[in-house]
């Protein structure tokens, strides 16, 4: 079984992902294996940077941006609620300004 490669990093360590490359192409052998050849630049040090990659080890998802952290019922859950109305904004930056409501916070955070 052949290992792939999860992720392409730049110098800095920052992950590079398809928004980053700037080319992209096979480099193919006659003698050997063949490889992808990315050039990117870095979205954090704005370095750029060249990646050789060995066919066998390369997989197009490596260059997808990373995955959510939430699970599917929770974006599900969060879709159905909609996007916060600036009314809501301001409701909760008064109450803010409320101390019982910032203890009460305080005390949901530690159950």
């Amino acid at each position: 079984m052949n290992a792939r490669t999860t992720a392409v990093r730049c110098h800095c360590g920052q992950r590079i992902v398809a928004k980053d490359v700037l080319q992209r192409s096979w480099y193919v052998r006659v003698f050997g294996p063949s490889f992808m050849y990315l050039k990117f630049r870095c979205s954090r040090c704005k370095r750029l940077g060249e990646k050789f990659i060995e066919q066998d080890k390369w997989d197009d998802t490596i260059l997808r941006d990373i995955p959510s952290e939430l699970s599917i019922d929770e974006k599900k859950r969060f879709d159905k609620l909609g996007s916060i109305s600036v009314e809501e904004q301001i409701d909760f930056h008064f109450s803010l300004e409320d101390p019982e409501t910032l203890s009460a916070l305080g005390e949901r955070r530690e159950t």
